[in-house]
């Protein structure tokens, strides 16, 4: 596939995936045998996991707004630069809703082969989230 190509794989991801909770695009566009280089406490191994990660975030943050900031390509790879909004309205990894408004930014590397994800190395600002809904108090507090 061209790089064209892997980056609209990976914005059709995020829209459909990450944006619309479609897991049936998920099961579409990741192999099976998918590899979260960086997964959730308890996360399942592969799609299986991918997915189980996906409803867990987005039930937490039920009214979330994702936007691509970033997009590129090179080779096989695909890096993007992403921003969340949402409300905190759901139980998150046992940290029960707060109400509070998040904005959180994240960057994957996905590694995509035969048209597909088949890997993810991701960094998402995490401490700033749970800063925001006040679960780790913020610096000068």
């Amino acid at each position: 596939m061209s790089t064209a190509e892997n980056k609209a794989l990976v914005r059709r991801y995020y829209d459909e995936v990450w944006q619309k909770g479609n897991l049936a695009v998920a099961d579409e566009v990741i192999v099976s045998t998918f590899v979260d280089h960086m997964p959730l406490p308890g996360q399942a191994p592969g799609r299986a996991g991918h997915n189980q990660a996906i409803i867990q975030i987005l039930s937490a943050f039920p009214d979330h707004q994702f936007s691509i900031d970033d997009l590129v390509a090179e080779g096989d790879r695909v890096v993007g630069r992403w921003t969340m909004r949402a409300t905190h309205t759901g139980e998150l990894m046992g940290i029960p809703p707060t109400g509070k408004p998040v904005v959180m930014g994240g960057i994957d590397i996905l590694r995509i082969v035969n048209g597909r994800l088949a890997e993810v190395w991701h960094v998402e600002d995490v401490l700033g989230m749970m800063q925001q809904i006040g679960v780790v108090p913020s610096p000068g507090r």
